[in-house]
């Protein structure tokens, strides 16, 4: 089947949703203008103090140590504009092979040059810092919700270009999308890129609260399933959940351009973002042990992610905990396992629990009260180590009210309005 007849989601609220939503938040419009970095003096501070993970996770620390350098990510998305502020000499056109670069810098929704700024971002002008901004970008577009029928034709199926970046020296293909159905012929690219030794993440998806699908290509095999939280630890309402979420990271308040006039920053939320950050994390630590394999970044991933559940018993909401990458860059002599193991070997050969391949997943019965305490959203807070994500008081605070867990609720919605992404 080609790419234009099946086309990814990055989960942009419907119509009706976001009316409903407009009702109790202010307009994009509003969002802009408190949010317009880089297009008026004194907006650098205002932008880049909305990147609360960045001092959460301790980036500046971490970037005496790694910056992302020598590391090449694959951003597989809507386009890549490489001539805003933040991406200026960062984005590898080049790279992308003649046959599959049909409009790769041509953004048509905003979404794919804001992962790319989250990842490699400079942060010139007061735009958006990227959590690895000495990585670099090779951009791809593929046929995702908004593009017209006539573009979706010429857009490259999804099955190659996993395939040509598998061929590259990529070494991290970021995949901020969701797919409801299982394709064989995407699924034999993830493996080939696996094989290739390429690392994988993938956004679990933004439905929790309505239909819970399973997420393709997430839940494949080798590829790294994100969930997103908040600035707390807390799992995301909207996060999808299931066995094939592996890692949780950042993803809730965060500025991403609000369209494709690429004129302002919304904040925005979902499992695109906390991607983003998630492949940025590997690109840190790639940089620092250029000769660790993808088993091993992830490996040390894994293993040093924040959690208060057992190691070998992953919770469904935040799998093995939220991403640190800075546990793994603080020990120059970090042992990070076996190059040949595979640390979601038990996963990966187990494939997704939930419902079989292919079939839209019911939604999961109410987590007992031992899960509740390592991701739900409806259990009480369960206060874990509180140098999580960073410091003092971000800690894994699984598991809170479903009023404080926002989809644009609470007091943040009579502020801004948010961007699903």
């Amino acid at each position: 089947m080609s790419g234009s007849s099946r086309r990814v989601r990055w989960a942009v609220p419907s119509p009706g949703h976001v009316k409903r939503r407009a009702a109790r938040a202010c307009s994009v419009l509003g969002a802009v203008a408190v949010l317009s970095a880089g297009l008026a003096p004194g907006a650098v501070a205002d932008t880049q103090s909305q990147q609360w993970y960045l001092s959460a996770m301790k980036a500046e620390e971490m970037w005496k140590v790694s910056t992302g350098k020598g590391v090449k990510v694959a951003v597989v998305d809507s386009g890549v504009n490489h001539t805003t502020e933040s991406l200026k000499g960062q984005v590898l056109t080049e790279e992308v092979p003649k046959a599959l670069n049909y409009k790769a810098t041509d953004d048509y929704l905003g979404h794919g040059t804001a992962m790319a700024e989250l990842i490699a971002g400079t942060g010139a002008g007061g735009t958006v810092k990227g959590l690895a901004p000495d990585a670099k970008i090779v951009p791809y577009r593929v046929s995702m919700t908004g593009l017209d029928k006539a573009e979706a034709k010429k857009a490259p199926d999804l099955s190659a270009v996993i395939k040509a970046v598998a061929d590259s020296d990529v070494k991290i293909i970021n995949m901020s999308f969701t797919i409801d159905l299982n394709y064989d012929d995407i699924r034999e690219a993830i493996q080939y890129a696996h094989e290739k030794g390429k690392l994988m993440f993938a956004g679990t998806g933004n439905d929790a609260e309505e239909y819970n699908y399973i997420g393709f290509p997430a839940a494949y095999p080798y590829v790294v399933g994100v969930a997103a939280s908040d600035k707390n630890g807390k799992v995301g309402k909207f996060s999808e959940y299931g066995n094939y979420v592996d890692l949780a990271a950042p993803g809730l308040d965060v500025p991403t351009w609000c369209d494709e006039t690429f004129r302002g920053y919304c904040p925005s939320e979902g499992t695109s973002v906390a991607t983003a950050v998630a492949s940025a994390s590997a690109a840190l630590v790639w940089s620092a042990h250029p000769d660790w394999t993808a088993y091993q970044v992830l490996g040390s991933l894994i293993d040093t992610a924040g959690r208060d559940w057992a190691r070998d018993d992953p919770s469904t909401y935040l799998g093995y905990g939220l991403i640190r990458p800075r546990k793994v860059l603080e020990k120059a002599d970090y042992e990070p396992g076996p190059a040949d193991t595979d640390p979601l070997a038990r996963e990966n050969k187990a494939g997704v629990l939930t419902a079989e391949s292919g079939t839209p997943a019911t939604p999961s019965p109410a987590p007992s009260a031992a899960e509740s305490s390592k991701g739900s959203p409806g259990g009480e807070a369960v206060a874990a180590e509180a140098d999580s994500l960073g410091s003092t008081a971000l800690g894994v605070v699984v598991g809170v009210a479903a009023a404080v867990l926002v989809i644009g609720g609470g007091a943040f919605a009579v502020v801004r309005s948010r961007r699903r992404t």
